[in-house]
């Protein structure tokens, strides 16, 4: 069980503002106060308005690949027009966000794609373990299932034409088993036969309640003595160029150290320091089918639809579907009918008793690289956001290194990627700038 260190006096405890309270801010409090700070975690939403909450409950290891594939730009025009293509764009929102746009689709290309895989890895490359650590001796440890991660096409030339992101994930170590024709049945028999390869990769895990699973880590926050409040930061507060505290919408907050892991919403408060990161809000979606008939042996990714399929305690819960619309977009039934059709597609013999709809909202930086850094411009104020897909199985490490940075420690992986420096380099003459600070080394 993860316990706070008995080496401080409460008085001298640094006290630490986790800002953002889906996974990433939970793991970032929870390690925190393993390090001996004083914790309060403060967020303003529902439980299910967390991207942690919707997401398709994998701890998706092998999940290195961003969404910007080389080719993406040859097919995206038909993606964006299509009505059965699992991508939606707003289009009065276009204006908006044609510059983000523009340079996340630069990133289309092969040497991007190894180097964004690259600063992936170390984030979520052994996410069942980091879990594991995270949750150990806690009520949110049952929550955990090491299983295979599975990945459904139409046979195995179409596999094969993805064989550069196969090729990337074998470089970074993982391994796979491949199941065709009859083997595929003994695999799996639940899926319609037109989908006959399937590639299962080992070593990942599920969360099989999400919203359970953060519950519990939470109750587990406040037993070893962190606090949570329920209010909205609407400002960091700061004085000679360090954080002194947060600005609530039920007061003043004082506070020694502030971190940002507020999800798609924490560029609108590093904005309110000068700095301006490039996150868009993607909508994200999943539909759940309670009480189905069958579920898919194992959690399975089925690239053709982009979803990936689920079993939930008592559900099957289908996720995917991407839409850019801004923070106030609360969706549209077009996409949770695809949803459906996609469903019926690859489980055509599927019955339940009821379905529900869920949609949230998910950081999507220009790089797909999340930012995990401290302001050089205002000491003490760390940022951990920008996960974009991998928000749950990153969460627990990036809260790990949050933590250490926090405690003016350097955590054991290379921190340059992550470094929100990366989108300011050209505007050091003419505005903030951020640097990844140093620290002394810790394992």
């Amino acid at each position: 069980m993860i316990t706070r260190h008995a080496d401080k006096d409460p008085v001298d405890q640094p006290h630490v503002i986790v800002v953002g309270g889906g996974m990433v801010g939970i793991a970032t409090a929870i390690w925190s106060l393993h390090e001996g700070n004083a914790v309060t975690l403060i967020d303003k939403s529902a439980p299910e308005d967390r991207a942690s909450y919707g997401n398709a409950g994998v701890l998706a290891s092998a999940s290195v690949l961003p969404v910007t594939m080389p080719g993406l730009l040859t097919k995206l025009p038909k993606m964006v027009l299509s009505r059965t293509e699992p991508i939606f764009l707003r289009w009065l929102y276009l204006p908006r966000i044609a510059l983000w746009a523009t340079r996340y689709l630069s990133h289309a290309n092969a040497t991007d794609v190894r180097r964004i895989s690259s600063a992936l890895f170390p984030i979520v490359g052994n996410s069942l373990e980091d879990h594991f650590a995270l949750s150990k001796g806690t009520e949110a440890e049952a929550f955990i299932k090491p299983c295979d991660f599975a990945v459904l096409y139409k046979d195995r030339d179409t596999f094969l034409k993805d064989a550069f992101g196969w090729k990337i994930r074998s470089d970074l170590g993982f391994k796979w088993s491949e199941h065709d024709g009859a083997n595929r049945d003994s695999y799996d028999p639940v899926f319609n036969k037109s989908l006959g390869f399937l590639a299962a990769l080992a070593g990942h895990g599920q969360i099989t309640d999400p919203a359970g699973y953060m519950e519990a880590l939470r109750k587990y926050l406040v037993a070893a003595g962190g606090r949570i409040l329920s209010a909205e930061v609407t400002n960091i507060l700061h004085e000679n160029g360090h954080a002194t505290g947060v600005m609530t919408t039920d007061g003043p907050v004082t506070a020694d150290r502030i971190a940002i892991t507020a999800g798609a919403w924490s560029p609108l408060l590093t904005k309110k320091l000068g700095v301006k990161i490039p996150v868009e809000a993607e909508t994200g979606y999943h539909i759940e089918f309670w009480d189905p008939s069958f579920v898919p042996r194992v959690p399975t990714l089925v690239p053709s639809k982009k979803l990936i399929f689920s079993q939930m305690k008592g559900r099957l819960r289908v996720a995917g579907a991407v839409e850019f619309g801004g923070l106030k977009n609360k969706g549209q039934d077009k996409v949770f009918e695809l949803l459906k059709a996609a469903t019926k597609d690859v489980l055509p013999d599927l019955t339940y008793s009821k379905e529900t709809r869920w949609v949230g909202h998910r950081p999507a930086p220009t790089d797909s690289v999340p930012i995990i850094d401290e302001l050089s411009t205002i000491k003490g104020v760390f940022l951990g956001f920008g996960h974009q897909h991998v928000g749950l199985t990153g969460s627990a490490r990036t809260g790990q290194i949050l933590a250490q940075l926090i405690s003016g420690k350097r955590p054991n992986i290379d921190l340059t990627p992550y470094s929100a420096a990366r989108f300011t380099m050209r505007r050091q003459q003419s505005g903030p700038t951020l640097n990844t600070p140093q620290h002394k080394e810790t394992a």
